[in-house]
């Protein structure tokens, strides 16, 4: 392998911000390069990509902006409404934070988004990566968001080998050398897209690197093995049931969460605790006494903390049926907010029922 050159940090800079010029991705939320971006945005499309991909956000993106335009229209809306819109997503806390950020914005800042990162940092959902890309891209203020595709950028161009978490102190400092006075939005993004198309987790594409030169990894062939990461304790698994509950006119019992807590404000198939074993009172949780049956298979799902299984079961609720929760017909249930996991619940039930 080629030897690798030292390069002043800014220098580098210069040289990535041309890459940009011609590289850049074409994405729903962002201004073309030495365009000022729309702060609401930049702020939806960072909020939204927590832990999703570009690929999954693009249409959540595009539909929200053509129902909410500004940040007053989103502001406005029904909580219930943004959760449904959400739905699919994940993280449901990010949709909760999201409205009640959008309505501090339009009531305590009269629409508009605070420049600084550490007024951005004040505001509910908004952390330290997002008030810096905000303030950043947004605003061209001279923060330096660091995500993902940054820290790996990072970690094979100064090839950082202490694994992740521990390192992101490291990558964070020298991902800031990098910041330039001018254009430091375009070289935020810039950064972002060279790990997202050429500093890839796997198979890097160092031949059209604009860095390959400069880059120590690369000169000691370890580019593929960083950034290195401290091993993930295994996920334990949980179990519960669910009760898929149908009424004589066919509709399905919904129950609203409760507001805090996972999946919170979502709606879902009623189910029983979710336990690390199958609850032997599971009936007992049901929303009513009925005749349960219990449909084959299983529905799995992986949260960030652990794996779920549920069983379901299945019963016609009684004519005289007094339940809490909200009967909905079947061909309406794509419109409701409900979650991945309770989405994978009713393919299940209506293919076995």
């Amino acid at each position: 392998m080629a030897g690798h050159k030292q390069t002043d940090p800014q220098a580098l800079t210069a040289r990535l911000l041309d890459w940009y010029d011609r590289h850049a991705r074409t994405l729903p939320w962002r201004a073309p390069p030495g365009m000022r971006a729309d702060p609401y945005r930049v702020w939806l499309s960072e909020i939204m990509l927590q832990q999703t991909t570009v690929v999954t956000v693009a249409p959540y993106f595009d539909d929200f902006v053509a129902r909410w335009p500004r940040v007053a229209d989103l502001a406005a809306a029904d909580l219930d409404d943004v959760l449904r819109a959400w739905a699919g997503l994940g993280y449901y806390a990010r949709a909760r934070n999201l409205h009640k950020c959008a309505q501090v914005v339009a009531d305590d800042h009269g629409g508009q988004f605070p420049e600084s990162e550490a007024a951005l940092r004040e505001l509910p959902g908004i952390g330290p990566y997002t008030a810096a890309a905000i303030a950043a891209i947004a605003f061209d203020r001279p923060a330096t968001p660091v995500d993902g595709n940054v820290e790996r950028v990072m970690a094979r161009l100064y090839a950082v080998t202490p694994p992740l978490p521990g390192s992101k102190a490291v990558l964070k400092e020298l991902a800031a050398a990098h910041t330039p006075a001018q254009r430091p939005g375009d070289a935020a993004q810039a950064m972002m897209d060279l790990g997202a198309t050429v500093c890839t987790p796997r198979n890097p594409r160092c031949a059209v690197c604009p860095w390959a030169d400069a880059c120590a990894a690369r000169a000691q062939g370890i580019a593929q093995d960083l950034p290195a990461r401290t091993p993930k304790p295994e996920r334990p698994t949980r179990r519960g049931v669910a009760f898929w509950a149908v009424r004589s006119d066919g509709a399905v019992l919904l129950l609203k969460r409760p507001t805090r807590g996972l999946l919170g404000g979502m709606m879902e198939v009623p189910s029983s605790d979710w336990l690390d074993e199958l609850p032997g009172d599971a009936e007992a949780q049901a929303p009513f006494a009925a005749d349960w049956r219990l449909l084959p298979g299983v529905v799995r799902h992986t949260f960030t903390h652990f794996h779920l299984e549920l069983v379901v079961m299945a019963a016609a609720a009684p004519e005289d049926v007094d339940a809490t929760g909200r009967w909905v017909v079947p061909d309406a249930l794509s419109d409701e907010a409900l979650p991945s996991v309770m989405r994978k619940v009713v393919r299940h039930a209506l293919a076995h029922v």
